[in-house]
């Protein structure tokens, strides 16, 4: 499967900001969807996944209560809704899928990845 996240920009602190990760190639209903982030200078790390159905969501502490994973199957598109934005949000953001049934926070276990999307706030 071929993904591809898109939405980032530059937006002051406070503002929400859509990211979405549209796939290509498979439907995205049979994988495990996962939005990672990459500060400057700063190893990757976990933001938010859901299941497969989208019954199982989880997040990472620093942005539980700010952002919401989403799915549509429709439109084969996962999103990563992101509120009350914060200097400290500042990263590269991915999408990652991966086909196993398990809800996973490691980027180790994701298969696949888009290029990913900056997103910069500014304060």
């Amino acid at each position: 499967v071929q993904l591809q996240a898109f939405g980032g920009g530059l937006v002051q602190a406070g503002i929400s900001l859509r990211l979405s990760c549209a796939a290509s190639g498979r439907t995205l209903s049979n994988y495990v969807m996962g939005w990672f982030r990459q500060a400057p200078g700063k190893e990757r790390e976990f933001v938010a996944v859901i299941s497969r159905t989208g019954s199982i969501k989880y997040y990472a502490g620093s942005v539980n209560g700010r952002f919401t994973i989403s799915r549509d199957t429709a439109k084969n598109t996962v999103y990563l809704q992101m509120n009350s934005l914060k200097r400290d949000d500042t990263a590269v953001y991915f999408c990652a899928a991966h086909s196993r049934m398990k809800v996973l926070v490691s980027a180790d276990e994701y298969d696949y990845w888009g290029q990913g999307t900056l997103v910069t706030v500014s304060s």
